[in-house]
């Protein structure tokens, strides 16, 4: 019976049932999973035929040691290393951008080096977070001129670069993220933060609606999975509306929630495209 390692980690911030439901779906095609922290010292020594990244949500934390020990894996990696080091630092929209692909505007504040506020032409405020990060940690929305956003920013670029982008209201009306599994594309949704926040995490009071997308959400994600370094098992596509069109906000491929709680269907799809790659690599 072939198997796969489903890699999670200890501190999930809120119950996360999407891994489960993959297990159970991997089980109906006879493929055995086994469901580990990514920091578990067993975990390279566990037999697998693959191991697929799920909700690893506290790998920014531990960076370099992560990748350290997804470099020390024996069976093949989902997705892949070398996705995984070029999405772990927010400067791919930085390479999206390069392509032409439509991005929210960003600078890159360089560890160290933060002496001033990035401004941005029409922006009122500015959402700053770290490049290298996982859910809300470090994010703060300011005021521009606000003394508390380069204190923000000064203390966060002392342990790595930083995201600085202009605070965009349409974020207000949604999120759309659209999920891609197997190459194809799944389901979408909107997530709407909270009534008292900007963040849409549901921590933070955000919601999650079904979202059917536009040609145009469905062209700017795809022209962003097409620039990716490699094939990819998942992929998660965030949107937020622009004055001229749909803009890429994040490009998760490393851990993203899927929402196959809100699709319990997609489960089966899931395992189905990692059966598909079980058969590549036999």
């Amino acid at each position: 019976m072939p198997s796969v390692l489903l890699l999670t980690c200890a501190d999930l911030p809120h119950p996360e049932v999407e891994t489960g439901l993959i297990a159970m779906a991997l089980g109906e095609l006879g493929i055995e999973s086994t469901v580990l922290n990514w920091d578990d010292p067993a975990l390279t020594d566990l037999p697998a035929d693959l191991v697929v990244l799920r909700s690893t949500w506290d790998y920014t934390t531990a960076l370099p040691r992560f990748l350290t020990t997804l470099e020390a894996l024996r069976a093949p990696l989902l997705n892949s290393l070398p996705i995984v080091r070029w999405n772990c630092h927010k400067g791919y929209l930085l390479d999206l951008a390069a392509a032409g692909i439509p991005i929210v505007p960003t600078s890159i504040v360089k560890q160290g080096a933060a002496i001033q506020v990035p401004e941005f032409a029409g922006a009122d405020s500015v959402v700053i977070k770290p490049a290298s990060s996982a859910g809300a940690r470090g994010v703060g929305k300011f005021e521009i001129g606000d003394p508390a956003a380069l204190e923000h920013l000064q203390t966060w670029a002392r342990t790595g670069d930083m995201l600085v982008q202009p605070f965009l209201p349409e974020i207000l009306s949604g999120e759309r993220s659209l999920i891609y599994i197997g190459g194809t594309y799944s389901h979408a949704v909107c997530k709407v933060p909270g009534a008292q926040d900007f963040r849409v995490q549901s921590e933070y009071g955000g919601v999650v609606n079904p979202h059917s997308p536009t040609p145009a959400e469905f062209e700017v994600a795809e022209a962003a999975l097409a620039h990716t370094p490699g094939e990819l098992l998942y992929a998660r596509v965030d949107l937020v509306a622009g004055s001229n069109g749909p803009l890429v906000m994040e490009l998760e491929l490393i851990e993203p929630e899927l929402f196959i709680a809100q699709f319990p269907d997609r489960a089966a799809l899931f395992a189905g495209a990692v059966a598909q790659r079980l058969h590549r690599t036999a």
